[in-house]
């Protein structure tokens, strides 16, 4: 079945009245995406809410399954962690006389460093950029200008992206264990030696990575017995038992850990869901969502689906 107009229009007038309804339905989106932009900007409000310094926090447990390696809590408000109290029960860490685990306290001390997940920091400058472009795209420049508009969601799309992202423990805000573990003055009483607490982001949970690191002592020359039974690079254990399993992954590895190079002799990693942080991760993701699928629609009212910001 086909229509036709009657009597027939001829083509530049088909063109102009195309053109002209085009240039209608962009306008009635740019008028609508103003309403939509409200919408946005409370959701946004909502992630910088749970992201804010807030008490009571919230209080993580952090402890590993199956084992006693690792067993205690942490309270985190806003950026921060502000508590602490972890037990701890490893192989290659030996016990204060007369205990039986090793326990590492966060100091209450006023005057002891903070203990500040830069990721989190991260995202909530992000989310406030984001407030800040709908601010623009709201109060400032022309709304019905495509262009414009066009510009202000592309970024919008971008940054939200990034903040959700850093929540997934993607970039480099996560930081390298060597060279961001927590310092020995955030301890009360200070940690063993050798010893690194690291604490990051990764799928909205709360990470604790703790090593047991040891010098990188130049390696003694061998014995002629030990020579004898390792000739084929086999140990005498090896041998008889078997190539054993690596224990964990940074096996070998050397790294330069506070000036000095060490090697990894035990790693645990535990982690913890955050309902807050799962919070602004669902939210950011339709955020996302949604300001994707403006700049799709954009894209085709515009004429050119290929359009990207500069």
């Amino acid at each position: 079945m086909a229509t036709w107009a009657y009597p027939p229009l001829p083509t530049e007038q088909l063109n102009r009245r195309a053109d002209t309804a085009l240039a209608q339905e962009l306008e009635w989106l740019l008028q609508s995406l103003q309403e939509s932009l409200v919408s946005l900007k409370e959701g946004l409000q909502e992630c910088a809410a749970l992201l804010a310094p807030q008490e009571p926090g919230s209080t993580l447990v952090l402890s590993s399954l199956r084992s006693e390696s690792v067993k205690g809590f942490v309270t985190r408000i806003g950026t921060k962690v502000v508590k602490g109290d972890i037990q701890l029960r490893l192989a290659s860490l030996p016990a204060p006389r007369g205990a039986s685990s090793t326990r590492l306290t966060l100091s209450q001390v006023p005057d002891a460093p903070d203990l500040v997940l830069q990721q989190l920091v991260s995202v909530r400058n992000l989310v406030n950029q984001s407030l800040d472009i709908v601010d623009v795209s709201t109060y400032t420049g022309d709304p019905l200008n495509a262009g414009f508009i066009f510009s202000q969601l592309h970024l919008l799309k971008e940054t939200i992206s990034e903040a959700r992202q850093m929540l997934k423990g993607e970039g480099n805000e996560r930081g390298n264990w060597w060279e961001t573990s927590a310092s020995d003055n955030m301890f009360d009483p200070a940690p063993p030696p050798y010893l690194s607490f690291h604490l990051s982001i990764a799928d909205s949970a709360l990470v604790l990575l703790i090593r047991t690191l040891e010098s990188n002592t130049p390696a003694q020359a061998p014995t002629a017995f030990a020579s004898d039974i390792s000739l084929t690079g086999f140990s005498l254990r090896d041998r008889i038992f078997g190539t054993r399993q690596r224990a964990h992954d940074e096996v070998g590895d050397v790294f330069t850990w506070r000036g000095e190079e060490v090697h990894v002799k035990e790693k645990v990693r535990v982690e913890s869901q955050d309902p807050s942080l799962m919070a602004v991760m669902a939210k950011l993701t339709a955020l996302e969502h949604e300001v994707m699928r403006w700049v799709m629609a954009l894209q085709i009212l515009m004429g050119n689906e290929e359009t990207e910001s500069e």
